[in-house]
């Protein structure tokens, strides 16, 4: 329709919470006047799984969907289709705002997700119904920030320690124990938050020894078929850091310092079609055994970050893409289509799905954190004294 110069939807910020409103206007831009009954308004909330799986040796798609918002408005004309002796409204040329509220519900939305195997979607789709001819349509994603995690819920700020010990055998003599001892302060973090890691080493066996510390992305997707349904479980290794060797007789006490980047949320049964967790591994690898001993912390990454007790100082947050190399920072999906409007999902089994790299979800990330906030005050106190 040429005479339609532009349609578009533009929203009053890229990123909610739920709870909140959310505001926008659907933008119109005509070069003649032309009779349209409506202009309607669709939000919706919808997580999608979907895979190829062998069954007694053929290839099948196995997929299911779970819907968390399913709105409707009519913003301008008709808001039913029962009038259709009544006369048609014309919409004048030139450009026109029509203004939009949708509340979001209040319950724990999952945080917007793009990975091969799911999406968790959030958007606005509009369509003009003018009469004896293909609607136009536009399609407008936003971001969900969720499900609600606050780092200073009690059973977050537990301490975690654990200890693995090792004691090698050579005949009838036994070697000195290799003991590995951890703590963290806490288990949840929000992203750009510095984990602390501190670690006792002792190394009284007869080989060098390294401190290996890896964060894991843990996703187990699932979708409903049959009695037990098909699962798929995918690993990311986030980050890792090595340390120096210890040698035999050495002691180390040491903290490692490793920024958390920006990752989704921890979604444990918020979605039913994909759980996403972390662990933190820490490892003591031996440099001619290979033999390691292990310890593994369940970490949580939150949407709320941790502030200091009783201080007025609040976290600086930002909102970021989510690294590449992990579920939720490679796979991407369109951010706004004319005509024929793709969402993501397609109804044909044997259809290719096309993804368009316009669209990806952001993560909350603290920019500066309540610890480095007080630091600075407590530098310029010094400063100035």
């Amino acid at each position: 329709m040429d005479y339609i110069k532009e349609l578009d939807i533009r929203l009053d910020k890229e990123f909610y919470y739920a709870g909140e409103m959310l505001v926008g206007r659907v933008v119109v831009d005509t070069s003649e006047n032309f009779k349209l009954k409506s202009i309607r308004l669709m939000l919706r909330g919808k997580a999608h799984a979907e895979w190829k799986v062998f069954v007694s040796g053929d290839k099948r798609t196995v997929k299911d969907d779970q819907y968390y918002i399913d709105e409707r408005a009519v913003i301008w004309g008709q808001k039913t289709n029962d009038g259709d002796h009544e006369a048609v409204p014309i919409l004048q040329r030139g450009h026109h705002e029509f203004p939009f509220r949708f509340g979001i519900p209040e319950t724990n939305l999952p945080c917007s997700f793009e990975s091969r195997a799911c999406q968790i979607r959030y958007y606005i789709k509009v369509t003009l119904d003018i009469p004896y001819a293909s609607p136009p349509q536009g399609i407008k994603y936003f971001t969900i920030i969720g499900p609600h995690i606050d780092c200073m819920e009690e059973q977050y700020l537990k301490p975690l320690t654990a200890q693995d010990k090792k004691v090698k055998c050579c005949l009838c003599c036994a070697k000195g124990p290799v003991t590995l001892s951890c703590s963290l302060d806490r288990s949840a973090y929000c992203c750009g938050e510095t984990l602390k890691l501190k670690s006792v080493i002792d190394n009284q066996g007869e080989d060098s020894a390294k401190l290996k510390v890896r964060l894991l992305q843990l996703c187990e997707f699932f979708v409903e078929r049959g009695v037990l349904g098909v699962t798929k479980e995918v690993q990311h290794l986030v980050l890792e850091y090595k340390g120096e060797s210890i040698n035999p007789t050495e002691k180390s006490d040491t903290v490692t310092n490793l920024r958390i980047p920006t990752l989704p949320t921890t979604m444990i049964n918020v979605c039913r079609l994909v759980q996403i967790y972390y662990q933190l591994v820490v490892c003591l690898e031996f440099d001619k055994t290979g033999d390691d001993l292990q310890i593994i912390f369940p970490i949580t990454i939150a949407t709320v970050p941790f502030r200091i007790p009783n201080s007025n100082l609040q976290p600086i947050l930002g909102y970021d893409l989510a690294c590449d190399h992990v579920e939720g920072g490679i796979y991407i999906g369109p951010e706004f289509l004319l005509g024929e409007v793709y969402d993501g999902f397609t109804t044909n089994e044997n259809e290719p799905r096309e993804i368009s790299p316009l669209y990806r979800p952001v993560y909350i990330t603290v920019i500066k954190s309540s610890q480095q906030l007080s630091s600075n005050s407590a530098d310029k106190r010094f400063k100035r004294n």
